[in-house]
């Protein structure tokens, strides 16, 4: 293990958790393993490919290609300006501001501006080129690259970071400069997987799709998560179970595959599978249900100074 280490809390004090591969996009041959902090219970890559970003997120990537208009993505779209709603519902003052943290071509930014007539400044960062001609036509202001090379006088009343912190090397820095972002109110919207969840528990040695190997470098629990962040100078005022149906997913179509009855590429990968789509709409539905009752693979944390 080049890097016997915890990313969310620095400890070495780590142990051999499991070892995945990419079974959801086939770009990189070899498996990767993962360690479990003994102090705060994150797991971490062992081996971070921090010089393997173009190998990694291949041109299918899932967040380098719009939202199609099905159903299911305006179920979505629905949902998230509901969210804004209730952010911005707390939130004083004329002209607000947010930074999306990975949100490619700002769609999801397109729908906060929707629902807030108030939000005058919006701005990206993100790692696909293909996304910034898209984001400015749309009027947001968009910054390529990744987020720790990403410097700016402004000041934000929201940031956003869905599906971001377990990306990353170095999640409480990445939280520390984000938190110097903030306005007074300034809040920091986090989704991101915990492993200490059914799921994480049944596939934890075939791929679990949360692992997302080898692109999830950091796997929280809401109580790794705390503390990262309180390391970080913020503090939790919200956190929440959501559903975690694309790991689901990923570990059904995994399990299918190693039988030989499912064939993923890095031409079709996983998410444009035709089954799942499917296991998306029964997995969310399972979730749901059982939510109220036991923890969830994906959770949204809400920061603040």
């Amino acid at each position: 293990m080049a890097d016997g280490r915890c990313l969310a809390c620095g400890s070495d004090r780590v142990e051999p958790w499991a070892t995945a591969r990419d079974v959801e996009y086939a770009a990189v041959p070899e498996s990767f393993p993962y360690v479990r902090c003994g102090e705060c219970g994150a797991l971490s890559i062992a081996d971070v490919p921090r010089d393997r970003l173009s190998e990694i997120y291949p041109e299918t990537y899932y967040s380098f290609n719009e939202g199609s208009a099905s159903f299911a993505e305006r179920c979505k779209q629905w949902l998230d300006r509901r969210m804004f709603r209730k952010l911005f519902g707390s939130m004083s003052g004329n002209a607000l501001s947010v930074l999306d943290v990975g949100g490619g071509t700002g769609w999801l930014l397109d729908q906060a501006r929707r629902i807030e007539p108030r939000l005058r400044h919006t701005v990206v960062v993100d790692l696909d080129a293909s996304a910034e001609a898209i984001a400015k036509a749309a009027g947001h202001e968009f910054h390529l690259g990744r987020i720790e090379d990403f410097r700016t006088e402004r000041k934000f009343d929201l940031i956003l970071m869905l599906n971001l912190i377990e990306h990353v090397e170095d999640p409480v820095g990445v939280l520390r400069g984000m938190g110097e972002l903030l306005t007074p109110q300034g809040q920091i919207l986090i989704k991101t997987p915990n492993h200490d969840s059914l799921d994480a528990r049944l596939f934890r040695h075939r791929s679990w799709g949360g692992y997302h190997c080898p692109r999830h470098w950091v796997i929280f629990t809401p109580e790794s998560m705390e503390r990262a962040a309180r390391k970080a100078g913020l503090q939790v005022k919200k956190a929440a179970f959501t559903q975690g149906a694309p790991f689901w997913a990923v570990s059904m179509l995994e399990a299918l595959t190693r039988r030989g009855w499912v064939r993923i590429s890095r031409e079709r990968p996983m998410c444009n599978h035709p089954l799942f789509g499917m296991l998306l709409a029964v997995f969310a539905t399972v979730d749901v249900f059982r939510k109220p009752f036991s923890r969830t693979s994906q959770m949204f944390v809400h920061l603040a100074r």
